[in-house]
């Protein structure tokens, strides 16, 4: 009688033991799949911020290379301007010229 009943504790201490595992089991199921959320946020917030760097210092490169643009395309036009402004004054004289020979 003393082995069926140590038998049948045998058995019941498997059982729980075989409970206490699958209960385990769950709950480091349960904390991997919190551990790869948070990394998968981690993830996606450095992503987002390695994206938001990168799109700053695209922006901060375009401003510098339209000013640059803008700086040689102002250089240009006063450089043109001084151009003009110089082939006119050559011809104050013979417009004076002319206009003296009109009025007189």
């Amino acid at each position: 009688m003393a082995t069926i009943a140590e038998a049948i504790m045998v058995i019941k201490k498997a059982e729980n033991d075989a409970n206490r595992l699958i209960q385990e089991s769950k709950e480091k199921s349960s904390q991997m799949i919190e551990d790869a959320r948070v990394k998968a946020l981690e993830i996606i917030e450095n992503a987002k911020r390695e994206a938001e760097d990168e799109a700053e210092a695209m922006i901060y490169e375009s401003k510098a290379k339209a000013r640059d643009e803008a700086a040689e395309i102002s250089s240009e036009a006063k450089r043109r301007t001084e151009i003009l402004k110089s082939k006119a004054m050559d011809k104050i004289d013979d417009a004076a010229e002319l206009i003296i020979k009109t009025i007189i």
